[in-house]
């Protein structure tokens, strides 16, 4: 006898369906005073911009400071500013807040930076060999031959020398002229 295939198939069992799940509602937007401030929440800054330094937010502040105590300002103003300023990413951001506020007066004269390493390090050399030619100098007069003699005349143009070269060294930045000129 020969076998017969079955041609019978095997009913397929399909799964129950279920009806698909409505989603969830989207919870309600916080508002920036209700949402912590994340790292990961903080927009970039567009590539043009110029990301404020921390000098620069405590001069904003300081400027503000003083504006409230001339009265220019009030408390509850001046503290929304100020904390508007410490969030500040950007110069940009912080333009604004001294809005209303006169113009600080420049000074007559720019702060001067500290020296230079190179010109500390030439100022130093200057310092040595000038203390030298005093000390020779010094010690000529007391002695040598020359009975009164008193190098006050080349200590003072030695000394003098030493001055204008101390005054007019190499010297970094100031402070001051790192401030863009809007947040002056």
């Amino acid at each position: 006898m020969t076998a017969t295939p079955d041609t019978r198939t095997a009913p397929t069992v399909e799964p129950p369906t279920t009806p698909p799940a409505e989603p969830a509602p989207a919870p309600a937007p916080a508002t920036p005073a209700d949402r912590p401030v994340a790292s990961a929440d903080r927009v970039v800054p567009p590539p043009d911009a110029v990301l404020a330094s921390d000098a620069e937010r405590e001069h904003v502040t300081a400027r503000l400071r003083t504006a409230a105590a001339e009265g220019r300002l009030t408390l509850a103003e001046s503290d929304e500013r100020q904390t508007a300023a410490y969030a500040a990413r950007t110069r940009d951001e912080l333009v604004p807040l001294l809005a209303g506020l006169p113009r600080t007066p420049r000074p007559r004269r720019p702060r001067r930076g500290p020296l230079t390493p190179r010109a500390q390090r030439n100022l130093r050399i200057h310092t040595g060999v000038t203390g030298a030619v005093l000390l020779l100098l010094v010690l000529g007069a007391v002695l040598g031959p020359a009975p009164l003699f008193a190098p006050i005349g080349p200590a003072f143009w030695l000394g003098l020398i030493l001055f204008v070269h101390s005054r007019r060294a190499e010297r970094e930045p100031s402070p001051d002229e790192e401030l863009p000129e809007e947040l002056r």
